[in-house]
């Protein structure tokens, strides 16, 4: 299970470190992606597998299922960790996330986000509100 937050820089070749406690659950390869609230996601192999089966299901269609699945896999990439314990993020993910010269890799259960800085901040300031806390968790069941 993934969580925690970690900040690390983006060095001028688009890498950023993943942090050591996460780097054997994606030693079997992982897959980066757009992903939800401009962030982007990274997936361990076997995830981004049960998360392609799941697409699989959806009705061709239905508009929201293919614009899922265009979002989805249109801008996905098969990343490896090297030696250093470092991901490559491909320019056109870095300019969809903003990410410059940090990130924030975020645990979020069954994947990694990697979050600008800015926008991370910006989105836990939101959620530091009670109020809005409760509106989101309001009908979870939780």
């Amino acid at each position: 299970m993934f969580t925690g937050e970690y900040r690390h820089t983006v060095d001028d070749k688009g890498r950023v470190a993943v942090p050591v406690r996460f780097r054997a659950d994606l030693a079997g390869g992982a897959f980066v992606s757009k992903w939800l609230d401009n962030c982007l996601a990274i997936h361990p192999r076997a995830a981004w597998d049960a998360l392609a089966t799941k697409v699989a299901t959806l009705p061709i269609t239905d508009t929201s299922s293919r614009v899922f699945s265009r979002y989805l896999f249109g801008a996905a990439f098969e990343i490896e960790i090297d030696r250093q314990g470092r991901v490559v993020i491909p320019s056109v993910l870095r300019a969809f996330a903003g990410l410059v010269d940090d990130a924030v890799v975020v645990g979020s259960r069954d994947h990694l986000e990697v979050w600008s800085p800015e926008r991370w901040d910006a989105y836990n300031r939101r959620m530091d509100d009670p109020e809005v806390l409760a509106q989101h968790l309001q009908g979870l069941g939780i």
